[in-house]
């Protein structure tokens, strides 16, 4: 294994960070925060009313990702695969916009709310240790949200894990 462990962030169920990793030697370092800085980015996705999927995946900035399926997914436990610098970089770009000032946590603005969809926390951490987090409800709707739910949902097929991350309904495995 490559040294990768899911860890629980400021008491928040679910929150996932990627710990003890460092940047690939030959990525070019930049101060934590600053544009182009590197950073391991984690995704931790919370159950829903239904039987929607529980897992939490990481990318780091050499292209490994990191999964664990948790509950009402096709794989259970963690796995990784590598899948390559442009896959961290897609992820990174996608997400800045999002992304909160660094040390900070922050939450998804909503103008409107439906209940009971699933949680994500979203979470970067510096070389440093500085961890920046996002918490979002899916239910948030606005038009940036909507951005953002979109960019969600694509993140299992762009890191490839989408087959380990799929709907999966096991008997005796209750909802949410």
């Amino acid at each position: 294994m490559l040294g990768f462990r899911f860890v629980s962030v400021a008491g928040l169920i679910g929150v996932a960070a990627i710990g003890g990793l460092s940047a690939c030697a030959t990525a070019p370092k930049a101060a934590p925060g600053a544009p182009g800085a590197l950073e391991t980015i984690a995704v931790s996705v919370g159950p829903c009313f239904g039987f929607c999927p529980v897992y939490k995946l990481g990318i780091t900035p050499d292209g490994t990702v990191a999964f664990d399926g948790e509950r009402h997914t096709a794989v259970l436990g963690q796995r990784t695969r590598p899948a390559g610098r442009a896959a961290y970089d897609w992820t990174a770009a996608g997400l800045a916009p999002y992304r909160p000032v660094t040390g900070a946590t922050a939450e998804t603005t909503c103008e409107t709310r439906i209940s009971d969809l699933q949680q994500y926390h979203l979470t970067w951490t510096a070389a440093d240790g500085t961890v920046t987090t996002l918490n979002h409800d899916r239910g948030c709707r606005s038009p940036r949200n909507e951005a953002l739910n979109e960019l969600l949902q694509a993140l299992p097929t762009q890191l490839g894990v989408e087959p380990w991350a799929r709907q999966t309904t096991r008997p005796g495995v209750s909802r949410g």
